[in-house]
């Protein structure tokens, strides 16, 4: 069952130096109220895993934007100019990662899998430094699996067992997140009894999720 917390319980889960990966799309679906608290608690040199990095004002842009991020591995930062600026710099590192090919990275490693073979990225940037592989004549880019310290969701509801449902779209990197993480956080905007949610509805299933907090006056 996971654990009811606030964000002053989860802070101290949070190191300087940790991966954590982050769920969102162009901060749909990124927990917000989590991010805010590693801002907050100034948590730096991070890795952070997520499928971009925002804008300046949301999602994991803040964190860019405050310089807390040491490594952003991700497949978009176009809507944030502030990561391309300390990528030109060098007080960045980003890794370019295609969006397919990060969410089969994370599923991998939340699968116990080593990587996955695609051939996307070959013959391009992306293939360089990697190993390439040939099955039945075809070549492909072995690409390793993805694991971080904490992953930090969002869902819409929650139970008290940690069962989670995120709304439409909202769902996109999340489930993977969850999966490839050793300790999970999520972020809720309502949480029922046990028992309320349908299990057909379930997206991010408890055995996944160490601790729920629940976002805005409830908190």
């Amino acid at each position: 069952m996971a654990n009811l917390a606030t964000t002053a319980d989860v802070s101290a889960l949070i190191k300087d130096g940790m991966t954590v990966a982050i769920g969102g799309f162009l901060a749909a679906g990124t927990p917000e109220l989590l991010v805010d608290n590693l801002v907050a608690n100034k948590i730096t040199e991070l890795t952070v895993i997520g499928n971009d990095t925002g804008f300046p004002d949301k999602g994991i842009g803040k964190l860019v934007v405050n310089r807390q991020v040491k490594k952003a591995i991700v497949s978009h930062i176009g809507t944030n100019p502030e990561t391309g600026n300390q990528m030109n710099s060098g007080d960045m590192v980003v890794e370019l990662v295609p969006q397919g090919t990060l969410a089969e990275r994370l599923r991998c490693g939340g699968s116990g899998l080593g990587g996955v073979l695609t051939p996307t990225g070959l013959g391009t940037v992306v293939a360089e430094g990697k190993e390439i592989i040939a099955v039945s004549g075809k070549e492909y880019l072995l690409e390793t699996a993805l694991r971080a310290d904490v992953a930090l969701v969002k869902a819409a509801v929650a139970d008290k067992s940690g069962n989670l449902v995120c709304r439409r779209a909202s769902a996109n990197f999340n489930p993977v997140m969850a999966m490839a993480a050793d300790l999970v956080i999520a972020e809720v905007d309502r949480i029922v009894e046990v028992g309320e949610i349908d299990p057909d509805h379930v997206t991010i299933p408890c055995i996944m999720v160490d601790y729920i907090v629940l976002a805005g006056k409830g908190e």
